[in-house]
């Protein structure tokens, strides 16, 4: 690595550092978004197969994701939309 690589690195390190911590909403979204997501995803792969759940869905996402335990962020209620959609 050269040196101008490794001055670059050093720097950038030293600004984030100087960032003030992420908000603790932004880290808490970040840890649910995982199981968030794969919570959604097989939502979604079941709403395809079951007519019923997703009539449901389409209905009333937000009661029915609350329902399900998953988190009914604005992205995934986007997300889960957009799926639905299609």
């Amino acid at each position: 690595m050269s040196n101008v690589a490794w001055d670059g690195t050093e720097r950038i390190a030293e600004l984030l550092a100087a960032l003030p911590p992420a908000p603790h909403g932004w880290v808490a979204a970040a840890q649910e978004l995982p199981f968030a997501r794969a919570s959604l995803d097989d939502l979604l792969v079941r709403a395809r197969e079951d007519s019923e759940l997703r009539a449901r869905l389409l209905a009333d996402l937000e009661a029915a994701l609350a329902e399900e335990g998953i988190p009914a962020t604005p992205a995934v209620i986007s997300l889960a939309r957009i799926h639905l959609e299609h």
